[in-house]
């Protein structure tokens, strides 16, 4: 019996005709459909922006082959644009997208940071194509929020009370320095002659000084935000007066809360920055952290501030802390689409389900049937406001450890209903119970996917305005 044959392999062995791209990946590959999905996009904003440019210099890349090679980047949880790069050369899909071209990682990042608002609004575009194909129902819509880290640490922060103890410190540091440096100069001086160069200024001296700024621009941004934060919290504490002021039908107590609107108004005027009081809300309408202070509007000792990135805040996941932004998905049911999504640096999720049921309603052209969610999304007037966009609200109104049913509402003869009350009896209904049972199979595994699948934990851009277009991005 002969020796078993093996199957041509020729390595080095040159095509006689070139091989079509498209055949280069198995039927139905995810690059496939990745080409056919960017080709119904409009990139239209994309294209202006690079047609402003002057024609003349080195050709720009096809807006459509950088976008297909972002998405299938994300898709397969590849983030860095060194390792996309690397991928046009190393990865097959990637050779596919890219065409035979390879674009530097400084242009693929450039085109990601100059075109980040064009990029975010794809999420609209492909949510659009989902609803036409039938994928979005809209009768179950459940929301959740998980913790991303930024791209800097939480041992870059300082707090204000650290901020003014090493400022003075390091003030006591350079003056000692500065007094030793004169009287080395006046030594040398006296034997070479007058005259010294800036570059002669002691390395420790300048490293030092360079610090000491850097934590008195910190302080100063902390002392205005702690003001504005104030005065904004003064500004709540006005409406919520006059609106008290408007039922009360004492005179007495009527008088005292318009009183008190006045004055809180007055002290919130004198705290606000008169070039524009700051907006505490992203542009989706979800609320933004609020720096704590103190009543005369100076900084709570405990506010913190990062040097890195001032936007991101300490946030809790998991039992564990970490410096990072609260991103924010609602999802449909039905195919787990995300119709919503948001970013923002308060760490609690209260504030956040209601510009999120906005956006479904703006993204999809109506309100979903049924909004699902969990204890941190709880307000009192939660139901109401989601009756009057015409959705049905089960958020649970109490935290209660995994497994554990909801407790059984009180008789009404024992309390007056609550909101509360109210919303505990509606979710221990079989229907509630139902309901509330699918919230987490319709919009835990999505967050899992964008974190664990995909391997989004990061953000690689900094400021607020930017990981909200990086994680509209990450969900493709």
């Amino acid at each position: 019996m002969g020796d078993k044959q093996y199957r041509p392999w020729s390595p080095r062995q040159g095509f006689l005709l070139p091989p079509s791209p498209l055949e280069w990946l198995p039927e139905g590959h995810l690059a496939y459909f990745i080409l056919e999905l960017v080709e119904e996009l409009d990139l239209g904003q994309i294209e202006r922006l690079i047609q402003a440019k002057d024609s003349r210099g080195t050709r720009p890349y096809s807006p459509g082959m950088v976008v297909s090679l972002l998405v299938y980047a994300y898709c397969v949880g590849v983030y860095s644009s060194r390792k996309i790069e690397r991928a046009t050369y190393e990865d097959v899909a990637f050779r596919v997208l890219a065409a035979g071209e390879h674009p530097f990682f400084t242009t693929i990042n450039e085109f990601r940071k100059t075109h980040l608002e064009a990029l975010a609004g794809l999420f609209v575009q492909v949510l659009q194509l989902c609803r036409r194909a039938g994928l979005v129902k809209l009768a179950h819509v459940a929301v959740d929020g998980t913790k991303v880290q930024a791209a800097a640490s939480k041992h870059k922060a300082m707090s204000y009370r650290r901020m003014s103890e090493e400022e003075a410190r390091l003030r006591a540091q350079v003056d000692e320095l500065l007094a030793c440096a004169e009287a080395v100069d006046q030594e040398e001086d006296a034997r070479f002659g007058e005259g010294q160069r800036d570059e002669d200024l002691p390395e420790e001296l300048r490293r030092r000084e360079q610090r000491l700024e850097r934590i008195r621009q910190a302080k100063v941004q902390l002392e205005a935000d702690a003001r504005a934060s104030r005065a904004a919290e003064l500004r709540d504490q006005a409406e919520r007066a006059r609106q008290r002021a408007k039922t009360e039908t004492r005179e007495k107590v009527r008088k005292a809360n318009e009183s008190r609107a006045r004055r809180c108004e007055q002290e919130a005027e004198a705290l606000s920055d008169p070039e524009g009081a700051e907006d505490f809300s992203t542009e989706e309408g979800l609320p933004k952290h609020r720096i704590r202070a103190r009543p005369d509007g100076t900084p709570h000792p405990k506010a913190q501030r990062n040097f890195v990135d001032p936007d991101s805040r300490i946030q809790e996941s998991g039992g564990s802390f970490l410096q990072g932004y609260n991103c924010q998905l609602a999802v449909d049911e039905e195919h787990q689409i995300i119709v919503a999504q948001a970013v923002t640096n308060q760490p609690p999720d209260n504030g956040n389900l209601l510009p999120l049921l906005d956006q479904v309603r703006d993204h999809c052209e109506a309100s979903p049937t049924t909004v699902t969610a969990d204890a941190g999304y709880w307000f009192a007037e939660v139901d109401a406001q989601g009756q009057r966009r015409g959705t049905a609200v089960y958020v649970a109104p109490d935290r209660r450890r995994h497994g554990t049913d909801l407790d059984p509402p009180a008789p009404e003869s024992e309390q007056e209903p609550t909101a509360k009350h109210l919303m505990r009896a509606k979710l221990c209904t079989p229907e509630g119970r139902a309901i509330y049972a699918r919230r987490k199979a319709v919009v835990e595994p999505v967050n899992g996917q964008i974190k664990e699948a995909r391997g989004f934990r990061r953000f690689l851009l900094r400021g607020l305005h930017a990981v909200s277009g990086q994680w509209s991005q990450s969900e493709g």
